[in-house]
Formats: structure tokens, sequence, C-alpha cells
């Protein structure tokens, strides 16, 4: 859990709610749960939410920019931040995947 947060932790782009994760891992004994209120199911669906409500945006913006009711600055500001999002999805499925295969993989 601590390497894929590491992992999160090392791309920009987080959401409110994946920083508030990162920020209360390290405090007096307190799990980020108790510390946000938020289960990790809960902070996994705010996280996937929060990721595609910016690749939306990023799409939205770049038809913008080709109807010409967007700057070349805002399109590239939407984009990137849909593709550091899209980056965090993916660093974390390969992470829970990975740790999946270790689960799997220890004797009983």
């Amino acid at each position: 859990m601590i390497d894929a947060l590491n992992a999160i932790s090392s791309i920009s782009g987080l959401g409110a709610v994946g920083k508030t994760l990162l920020e209360t891992r390290h405090t007096d004994g307190a799990t980020p749960a108790l510390a946000t209120g938020q289960t990790f199911g809960e902070v996994l669906t705010s996280m996937a939410s929060e990721a595609m409500n910016n690749i939306k945006q990023g799409e939205a913006m770049s038809f913008a920019g080709i109807q010409g009711k967007a700057s070349t600055r805002e399109v590239v500001d939407a984009v990137m931040q849909a593709e550091q999002s899209l980056q965090t999805a993916i660093t974390l499925r390969d992470k829970v995947v990975s740790a999946f295969l270790d689960v799997t993989k220890m004797q009983i």
C-alpha cells in the first residue's frame, strides 16, 4: 500500500482526495480512513471520478480550441492535466495488479 502511495505521489496531477490521502499517511498512527473519514473504496471511487472529469474536460477544451473558443495555452493545460490523470490511473492499476499477483504467489 505504501509503495502504491509513493508511486502515486511521484506523479503530479492528483486531485484533492489523492493529496489529502498522501498528506495524512505519515500522521501519528492515524490511518487515512480515520483522517479523511473515507473508506479505501470511497477514496478510489473519488480518484476515478476526478480522473474521468479531467479527461472529459481535456476533450471538451480540445473541441473548444478547434472551434476557436479557447487559446492554445488553455487547450495544452487541459490536455496535460488529462494526461497526468490517465498516467496516475495506469500507475495505480499496475500497482494493484502487482499486489494481487504477489498475494496469489504466497503460500498459505
